[in-house]
């Protein structure tokens, strides 16, 4: 199993990740027993934003003797009240759920403080000033929590959380069918209402992406499968359908992510999704499944897919063209970004024109041209 370093908080975190809200749905020993298979095989980041008992019990007795190989996301203002989950930043709440959050997992600590499901304006305002956010800090400064953390499904909060600089990483909806989708200050609209009006990636979720890799604001991803809908092309809103493997790498192609959560009801599915680690290129090849779907396209936009390769001057176009799109995003080529264009080696100005990418790349985007213009920006 590969891992990421996940941003700022250097933890260094399995590419394929577990999302455990389904732990709840099994017995209690075949859900740890389904943890403990899953450390097996190398994963080694897992989310609890669940509240409810059974789900956090689950998890610390099943990492209970490998605490320190583990990295947790805890979320704070997920809270369980007569039985029902309820979202708050109502101290009174918040608080108690959190210790309780804190016993059931073990180890005296968290790894990653989520502060949770920030999807509104007024939400962020009230969280970001008051109690709430004074505790979270709180825990942060006494070794409660190691790392702040935030989940949102909205590219515009995400945003305000990169930039306020305390906020180290995102929990963050990603799969290609979000990805078409404008932001929205309610998670229910970006399941319906999908037509074939939309292409191409939304301007904002691409900034947002490029934005956590400038700021080194690692993502850790959630509905990369879209509940499921994506593997099956009577419910894909492309009319085609994916594999885990293909979803997996559309995640973990941008920029700033590091780790994808995937759902788990068996083995088996553990084993699907960590078959990315050994997958050929072609099993991987998410982009051919979009160029060619009935509904949508990205026509004319460098999905960093990798079709483009390989250069006759060892170019690496995907990685060449990411760091262009990060470096237009501002008014000057910000440092970081350059010594990782430099990293390359062969860099866009050794290109000569050939144009065999493009023939090869599946959403007609001109490389040779913007070959130029990135050698133009960088200087070489």
């Amino acid at each position: 199993m590969k891992t990421r370093r996940l941003g700022k908080t250097e933890l260094m975190v399995s590419e394929i990740g577990f999302g455990g809200e389904w732990l709840e749905r099994h017995p209690e020993q075949e859900a740890i027993d389904l943890i403990r298979y899953a450390e097996k095989q190398g994963i080694n980041i897992i989310d609890c934003w669940m509240p409810d008992p059974k789900s956090r019990d689950i998890i610390g007795k099943a990492i209970a003797d490998s605490r320190d190989k583990w990295y947790v996301q805890g979320h704070i203002g997920s809270t369980w009240q007569d039985g029902q989950y309820v979202r708050t930043r109502d101290m009174r709440h918040v608080k108690p759920a959190f210790e309780d959050l804190l016993r059931r997992i073990g180890g005296g600590y968290i790894d990653l403080g989520m502060i949770h499901y920030i999807d509104t304006q007024e939400d962020w305002n009230s969280s970001m000033n008051g109690p709430f956010i004074d505790y979270v800090r709180h825990l942060r400064d006494t070794g409660v929590i190691r790392h702040i953390g935030m989940s949102t499904h909205n590219p515009r909060i995400a945003k305000m959380a990169v930039e306020t600089g305390f906020i180290e990483m995102i929990l963050f909806s990603i799969n290609p069918a979000f990805d078409m989708k404008p932001a929205s200050d309610d998670l229910t609209a970006m399941f319906a209402d999908y037509d074939a009006s939309l292409s191409g990636i939304d301007p904002e979720r691409a900034s947002l992406y490029r934005l956590c890799e400038e700021k080194d604001v690692g993502i850790t991803v959630m509905k990369g499968f879209f509940g499921g809908r994506l593997f099956d092309a009577a419910t894909s809103p492309f009319g085609a359908a994916f594999t885990p493997v293909q979803l997996i790498h559309y995640g973990l192609t941008r920029p700033g992510v590091c780790s994808i959560l995937c759902g788990y009801d068996t083995p088996a599915q553990i084993d699907a999704a960590v078959a990315y680690e050994t997958a050929t290129d072609d099993e991987r090849d998410y982009a051919s499944v979009i160029a060619h779907a009935p509904l949508h396209a990205y026509r004319g936009q460098c999905t960093y897919c990798g079709h483009c390769a390989p250069c006759p001057m060892e170019i690496d176009i995907a990685m060449v063209n990411k760091f262009y799109d990060l470096a237009v995003q501002q008014p000057a080529v910000p440092d970081s970004v350059r010594q990782h264009y430099l990293a390359l080696g062969a860099t866009a100005s050794a290109c000569i024109g050939c144009q065999g990418c493009e023939e090869r790349c599946p959403f007609g985007v001109p490389v040779a041209e913007r070959m130029v213009k990135t050698a133009e920006l960088f200087g070489c």
